[in-house]
């Protein structure tokens, strides 16, 4: 597995063309007192020029994360569960994300358990996420937590997210909300210490919950997986998450469909020969943010991993960024106490 490695670029060549090389973090911080300055980080010559799918970043944890993983939101009969993991296998995906709420906890332990060995793989060759559901913040995390590692039956989880920063059947300005989600932490924190939760995080948090976290917290998250895509670049979150060492991760790159017929995705997919989805999903990785595309057709599943074998322009990328109006497709949480 190749962790992203970002190079140091002067100037807007592109990034196969880029020389010299600085070693960053996974969210483009320096780990030498050498700060460079660049408005786009592009990913290392050899993740950026090779098919593999298989390019990770490195958690706060020492923890491995593939770059590319297969999002299973409405994957709800076991059949396209099993049909989808098996095609995301071929295809070369190595994570799989998941959550209580979706309900495919223990049809995606089930689809893994009897596809790994067919693909020649095992248990550690693949990173599984889950979440905490927001009927379970609060006083029902552990067990919520515990249910989770029991669906999914595979051992461990390499990555536990707290889904949301509310709690279910709680108005979002309650104040015991804070309260809830700091309780809920404290609970994976000691599940992560008994090494059934390999990394713990966040998902949906504003930077303020973050930075409430960051403040309180044992132990730090190791990843903010939120929605991000050219509308929605999400500036302050990243920055938040350079400052404390969280890896920031995409879901809903594609704008929940919408953004594919953009006319501006369309031109520079049309220039670089790739699909709109290929086009939008390139622009999060070449910034070394970790995407998580769903579908449950194999043929997009395969079309979805092509992401390590061309690179976006400087000119295309500040094009696609140039669409950022703080537009979000999904649930708001910024309203949640």
């Amino acid at each position: 597995m190749t962790t992203v490695s970002l190079p140091r670029v002067a100037g807007r060549s592109s990034c196969k063309h880029s020389s010299g090389q600085q070693s960053y973090n996974v969210l483009g911080r320096p780990t030498s007192p050498n700060r460079v300055q660049r408005k786009y980080k592009c990913l290392s010559d050899q993740m950026s020029s090779s098919s593999s799918t298989t390019s990770a970043v490195l958690l706060n944890t020492g923890v491995q994360m593939p770059l590319l993983g297969l999002g299973t939101y409405k994957l709800v009969a076991s059949e396209d569960v099993y049909r989808a993991v098996d095609a995301a296998l071929v295809a070369g995906y190595r994570a799989f994300d998941s959550a209580a709420v979706y309900r495919n906890e223990a049809d995606l332990g089930q689809a893994l358990k009897q596809l790994l060995p067919k693909h020649g793989l095992t248990r550690e060759d693949v990173f599984i996420t889950s979440k905490l559901g927001p009927e379970d913040q609060g006083e029902r995390a552990m067990e919520g937590a515990l249910r989770s590692l029991a669906q999914l039956d595979l051992g461990y989880i390499d990555l536990y997210l707290i889904h949301w920063p509310g709690t279910q059947g709680l108005v979002v300005a309650d104040q015991r909300n804070p309260g809830n989600r700091a309780q809920s932490w404290v609970m994976l924190e000691e599940l992560h210490a008994q090494g059934k939760l390999k990394a713990i995080g966040v998902s949906n948090y504003t930077p303020a919950h973050m930075r409430e976290l960051i403040q309180s917290c044992k132990v730090p998250p190791a990843v903010l997986q939120v929605e991000f895509h050219p509308r929605l670049c999400q500036t302050e979150l990243r920055s938040v998450c350079e400052e404390y060492g969280v890896c920031f991760q995409a879901y809903s790159s594609l704008g929940k469909g919408e953004l594919v017929t953009d006319p501006v995705v369309m031109e520079v997919a049309k220039h670089c020969e790739r699909t709109p989805a290929q086009v939008l999903l390139r622009w999060a990785v070449q910034q070394g943010v970790p995407v998580l595309p769903k579908s449950s057709n194999p043929d997009r599943i395969k079309d979805n991993a092509r992401l390590f074998d061309f690179t976006l322009s400087d000119t295309d990328m500040d094009r696609l960024s140039a669409l950022d109006c703080g537009h979000k497709y999904c649930r708001d949480s910024s309203e949640v106490a």
